[in-house]
């Protein structure tokens, strides 16, 4: 029997829950109290059943307004705390979109795997997701997942040719904390464990390469193991990118590079800005970045004094030599300052007070060429020519058309780290020199020397690898500057939208393909391509070299070629290579070395332009040009 005592002023009664009601209710007097009329008979008698009765209904509601808050109002969080013990959202990873060669080849593929996912705590992080291999999942799979571990299907990159592009194509990385908890990646849903390109075109093309991810739920028990899945949204793999490389192009421009040299090499289509080959030495492995680079791995790739993952390409600037002089005779030649017919005598070395200006020729051998005119200084890559050109010209003039055809800035290629380079003119001595602690120097101005050596490409000015191509491809192109890309060109535009026509006269542009015509003739500085032919077998042409019979006609090809051999103030005085140029060549008026139209020579539009630079190599004759030399055959052979 349950007792359950109320107090009330003097008074003192107590209830006995039992068999009746009437039965369990005792009063006793704790107090004198008087007791004097009817209202005091009501009080000891209904008043306090009333006052018992109000209490209970007071209690009763507020067991019955806590049911409702509990079930109606709040009901929703509980029922999502209860669901969320017997459900789990997995992430469905999307694949990256592939990049593809321009026709059609994978530069890279997506090799299914899993994140593995551990319990952790809220703050730790490492060790809580694992890139395991799809053999990896499937085995523990089979095994079953320890508790409250899980796999999330996901992907991981795979290089065609990962040393041959790694700085073209790029790699991906995965997130850092610091990035995770970015106001940008947050925007856009990236995860922990999820990858971002880094470099080249895996950065460039991101937010189309990257897919959307679908999700899981599946339902699981106390301990975290999937019982079934409950629903599933699937994901959407990323864009596909068709890239303007021609894979096969671009390994073998690798292959035919010298291992132990630093360098570039570009290869483009003239007519459209297209890269067909793009290549650095010395490169990296884009694998060991797919597969996770350790610190002290990175940390020596950063510190390797010969900075594998520095695109020399794009970014690196060197004084071109004379690769620049085409650009002086362009200059020139529509300024006025040079016509067809003008002469100038070669003597050998221009005097300018206690200072000489050499011809190489003469430097090297002690001789003169005698009298020199615009085709035959390019030919012979003569320096007296062009010191003189330069002076009737004049620096105003000749900055004003080398910037016109993109010196002095980045031409806005898609990769990341193009530089602009150095054109040098009177300001920028000016101000190079305004802080110098010499006063002297603070004065210092442009001397016609300055100028000289700008004319033949030495002195203060400098450019990428990135900028001799493109301005080779002015003369290719019959005189349109196209933007360099790494896009393959849409077989629905023309190309007009990314290339735009300098104006040159016909004139400037036949002189010029001349005189790079007989450079790589007889006589010319371009000698591994003299008279540049492939045997024809059976329609299939071959690189002389590799055929051991007799067997087959000679097809030639012409090639219009600039050499260059650039001084950059080295103790030992080593020189950097150069070589550029185009081929075939279309039939040019030009007296009798017009190229004609015949079965056993190649003519027409320009198919592909290159240039080599090797640093440090010695002379762009000997050390650039064969490498060129192989990448015509590869090209030409197919």
């Amino acid at each position: 029997m349950l007792l359950i005592t109320f107090h009330l002023s003097h008074i003192a009664f107590y209830v006995k829950l039992g068999k009746a009601f009437s039965d369990s209710v005792i009063i006793e007097h704790t107090a004198a109290a008087h007791v004097g009329d009817g209202t005091a008979s009501w009080w000891l008698g209904w008043g306090r059943v009333l006052l018992f009765t109000t209490l209970l209904s007071v209690l009763f509601f507020i067991l019955v307004w806590r049911l409702f808050d509990l079930t109606m109002i709040e009901g929703h969080h509980y029922r999502a705390l209860a669901d969320g013990n017997r459900t789990r959202e997995l992430i469905r990873h999307a694949p990256r979109g592939l990049l593809l060669d321009r026709k059609g080849k994978p530069l890279v593929t997506n090799i299914p795997s899993y994140r593995l996912l551990r319990p952790c705590d809220k703050n730790q992080h490492e060790d809580c997701i694992t890139q395991i291999s799809q053999d990896q999942g499937n085995a523990l799979t089979k095994k079953g997942l320890p508790p409250g571990t899980f796999l999330e299907v996901d992907y991981e990159r795979q290089y065609t040719y990962p040393v041959a592009t790694s700085h073209v194509v790029g790699y991906a990385g995965e997130l850092t904390e610091g990035e995770l908890a970015d106001a940008y990646y947050k925007l856009h849903d990236y995860r922990r464990g999820d990858r971002v390109g880094r470099t080249a075109a895996e950065a460039v093309f991101e937010d189309r390469l990257r897919g959307r991810d679908g999700k899981e739920l599946v339902e699981v028990d106390a301990q975290g193991v999937i019982l079934r899945t409950l629903g599933r949204d699937k994901e959407l793999p990323g864009e596909n990118i068709t890239l303007s490389i021609d894979a096969d192009l671009q390994q073998a421009v690798y292959e035919d590079f010298p291992k132990s040299a630093k360098g570039a090499v570009i290869v483009s289509k003239p007519g459209t800005g297209e890269i067909l080959a793009l290549y650095s030495s010395p490169s990296f492995n884009l694998d060991a970045f797919s597969k996770g680079l350790s610190e002290e791995a990175y940390d020596a790739l950063v510190n390797d004094p010969d900075r594998p993952l520095f695109d020399r390409a794009i970014g690196g600037t060197y004084p071109p030599g004379s690769t620049y002089k085409i650009v002086t005779a362009i200059a020139a030649l529509e300024e006025g300052a040079v016509r067809g017919p003008t002469i100038i005598d070669d003597v050998g070395v221009l005097k300018i007070g206690p200072f000489s200006f050499p011809n190489w020729y003469f430097k090297q051998y002690g001789k003169t060429e005698g009298p020199v005119d615009i085709v035959k200084a390019i030919q012979r890559s003569n320096d007296i020519y062009f010191y003189k050109a330069g002076e009737w010209l004049g620096i105003s003039k000749l900055v004003s058309w080398s910037r016109k055809m993109g010196l002095g800035k980045p031409f806005g290629i898609e990769l990341a780290g193009e530089a602009g380079g150095i054109m040098p003119d009177p300001q920028w001595k000016a101000q190079l020199f305004s802080s110098a602690k010499d006063k002297e120097l603070q004065n210092d101005q442009w001397y016609l020397g300055d100028t000289y050596h700008v004319g033949i490409g030495q002195g203060y000015l400098l450019v990428t690898p990135l900028q001799v191509n493109t301005w080779t491809n002015i003369v290719a192109s019959g005189g349109k500057q196209c933007k360099p890309t790494i896009k393959k060109a849409s077989p629905y535009v023309t190309g007009k939208d990314n290339c735009k026509d300098l104006g040159l006269k016909k004139e400037t542009i036949d002189l010029i393909t001349e005189g790079m015509k007989r450079a790589c003739e007889t006589g010319g500085t371009g000698y591994p391509l003299f008279n540049f032919a492939m045997k024809d077998l059976g329609g299939k042409l071959t690189p002389i070299a590799n055929v051991s019979t007799p067997s087959g006609a000679l097809t030639q090809i012409p090639v219009a070629c600039k050499t260059g051999t650039a001084e950059y103030g080295d103790p030992d005085n080593n020189t950097h290579a150069w070589f550029t140029a185009f081929a075939p060549l279309r039939s040019i008026d030009s007296g009798n070395q017009s190229i004609k139209q015949d079965q056993n020579i190649i003519t027409g539009d320009p198919e592909i332009s290159v240039t080599v630079l090797v640093e440090g190599g010695g002379e762009g004759s000997t050390i650039a040009a064969p490498i060129a030399k192989k990448i015509f055959e590869t090209w030409f052979s197919r």
